[in-house]
């Protein structure tokens, strides 16, 4: 363990100087350790949705939707808040939706200890199998930040970093419309296509509406719909 610590230690060292921290923690197509998942290489038009945080009280308003649209998405919930909201991610196993890890606290997991890394992954998923979660559970980083201790943790748990390739909240200007974020969708969307969307608070109520208003226009423009892991079987079958 020690050796393998040096070895981590010496290559940040040395990559830092190079590219620079905050450059590396937020890349989005690149890390030094394990698998990391942006989108899918596939020419078939299938495309996952997922949504982070939660899960809180607003999770009916999401599940309803994705029922009365008969589609499926990946939740990556953080620990603490199946914790406190146990009743919420129960509902969202029984509707077969894939659950995914993101963290326990939330946290901004660069330039943390080997030990904390592991307590707030592993924590967070024995909540999702108390949820009764029993698919696989990928992982999602905080703010998709991520240096290498997490990277290489995860690739040592043979676990793939599961980022994405569309945010339109990520633009301030896009974020607090959701006919923005309709059209920012549409405008870059592509098969295997993975799309970050956060609706577990008040303050995203544009980001829910999008939601209501994207599942029938992708629909129509000929998308399906499927989880993380179901995406990820197209790279193999394509490759």
């Amino acid at each position: 363990m020690r050796k393998g610590l040096i070895i981590l230690l010496t290559t940040l060292t040395i990559l830092l100087g190079v590219y620079g921290v905050n450059e590396w923690s937020k890349s989005r197509s690149f890390q030094v350790f394990g698998g990391l998942v942006n989108h899918v290489a596939t020419n078939e038009p299938v495309i996952a949705l997922t949504f982070d945080d939660g899960p809180t009280a607003l999770t009916d308003d999401i599940l309803s939707i994705l029922q009365e649209e008969d589609i499926k998405a990946t939740f990556f919930l953080t620990g603490r808040e199946i914790e406190e909201h146990m009743e919420e991610a129960q509902k969202i196993v029984a509707a077969g939706h894939e659950i995914g890890n993101h963290s326990y606290s939330h946290q901004r997991m660069v330039f943390k200890s080997p030990s904390f890394i592991r307590e707030e992954i592993e924590r967070t998923d024995e909540w999702i199998r108390q949820a009764g979660y029993e698919g696989d559970i990928h992982f999602r980083p905080p703010f998709g930040k991520k240096l290498v201790v997490l990277p290489y943790y995860l690739s040592q748990q043979e676990r793939k970093t599961v980022l994405w390739n569309i945010e339109p909240e990520t633009f301030p200007e896009i974020a607090m419309d959701s006919q923005k974020i309709t059209d920012y969708v549409m405008e870059t969307v592509e098969p295997g296509s993975i799309i970050l969307l956060h609706v577990m608070y008040e303050s995203r109520k544009p980001s829910i509406e999008a939601v209501k208003e994207l599942i029938p226009v992708l629909k129509q423009e000929g998308y399906t719909f499927v989880t993380v892991s179901e995406l990820l079987e197209y790279e193999e079958i394509d490759s």
